[in-house]
């Protein structure tokens, strides 16, 4: 989703989460396991010393250390794109025990966290109180809690740096403070290398290497769009000025590092067109890679026939993470069936937002407080994870 949150409506957070997670209390791990027909394990009684998987790619599923699948229904948690760049903190709401306790309750078992490259890079455009090593810091801690907490944690490149005016622009500046068509070679790689080392050796960790991809919207066909995907450099420049990092440069940063963990990677249209990802797949020594993709009412593949088609021969092939799904009228009628699909195949998914300030106001809002207090499209999402937790 491009984040929208008017400025007006930020405030000024540096919470808690910069204190070390050690000492807090663990939680579970509400994995649907399916491959071997073993049962889920409802959070109400599994173990409360549990703490998230430790994933891999095992064919087209996400696996445990001991090979058992694992899928995944989570949330998106919004701010950390946003509130740094624009001066008001790192986080968008609470980012403590309390507010984790309130996702568990629901069975949420992942939780995605949309960064700012210039954030974490320490930019000087930057407040650094909100940039650099806070900010590492804060993101850091924050990950540890989710972990120990049961959560699988998918930290997910959302807004980058380059000038781009084309087509859908976003907005019209240089600096990370909107959503750009493709990653900018400057400080996207340094913000992967830089990342999969913070978190290498944690395979509870899921690295999703851009948001929303639209090089689609600046190119003039659908196969330059996906050979700038893959490779980035002068595969993009008839469309995109600044210098672009495609997804097989992004892969080998995060690799060169020695990380192993998962990799998602989003397809064009904002993440929401994988016709042609399979093709244009990048190559991983690791074969730990996973598409991303992004359903919503609005997008062009938002029919189940269109699921079946476009969807269902990748699902077939890789493990794919639905990173955001949603609908922009605040009721449940195309998530329900969406995620009736998606559960027919044993596939994971993650709800956008859980933000209390969207409110389904500027973005699909699932509460109205921090205790999980939902809302309309959020009790319907609730709802369908507490079925399928045993809750």
């Amino acid at each position: 989703m491009r984040s929208r949150k008017p400025r007006t409506a930020r405030r000024a957070r540096c919470l808690a989460c910069l204190l070390a997670a050690a000492g807090l209390t663990a939680g579970v791990v509400v994995g649907v396991v399916v491959a071997t027909g073993r049962p889920v394990v409802p959070a109400a009684t599994a173990a409360a010393t549990a703490t998230a998987p430790q994933l891999h790619v095992s064919g087209n599923k996400l696996a445990d250390a001991s090979g058992t699948q694992v899928v995944l229904h989570g949330v998106d948690r919004s701010g950390t794109e946003y509130a740094c760049v624009q001066g008001n903190g790192i986080f968008d709401g609470p980012s403590d025990q309390a507010s984790i306790t309130a996702m568990k309750n629901v069975g949420v078992n992942a939780v995605r966290v949309p960064l700012n490259e210039a954030c974490w890079n320490g930019e000087s455009y930057v407040n650094s109180a909100y940039a650099g090593a806070n900010y590492q810091a804060a993101i850091e801690a924050y990950v540890n809690l989710l972990n120990s907490n049961g959560i699988v944690a998918i930290v997910e490149l959302h807004w980058t740096d380059g000038v781009y005016t084309g087509n859908s622009s976003g907005c019209s500046s240089a600096e990370a403070t909107c959503q750009k068509p493709m990653p900018d070679s400057a400080e996207s790689v340094p913000f992967w290398s830089s990342v999969a080392t913070a978190f290498k050796g944690n395979d509870a960790v899921i690295f999703d290497l851009f948001n929303e991809p639209y090089p689609d919207r600046a190119l003039s066909t659908g196969t330059a769009a996906w050979q700038c995907w893959l490779n980035g450099g002068s595969s993009c420049t008839a469309g995109i000025s600044y210098p672009v990092a495609g997804m097989q440069t992004l892969v080998n940063t995060v690799r060169a590092t020695g990380a192993n963990n998962v990799i998602m990677l989003g397809g064009l249209a904002y993440s929401n067109d994988l016709t042609q990802w399979l093709t244009y797949k990048p190559t991983d020594p690791d074969g730990s890679l996973a598409a991303a993709w992004h359903s919503y009412n609005f997008n062009v593949c938002s029919t189940q026939s269109c699921w079946t088609s476009q969807i269902s021969p990748v699902i077939a092939q890789v493990p794919l993470i639905a990173g955001e799904i949603g609908e922009n009228d605040c009721a449940d009628t195309y998530i329900s069936p969406l995620m009736s699909y998606l559960d027919s195949g044993h596939t994971s998914y993650l709800a956008w937002a859980w933000n209390a300030d969207f409110n389904c106001a500027t973005g699909p809002g699932l509460i109205t407080d921090y205790t999980g207090t939902p809302t309309a499209y959020g009790a319907g999402y609730e709802s369908h994870l507490r079925s399928l937790a045993g809750l």
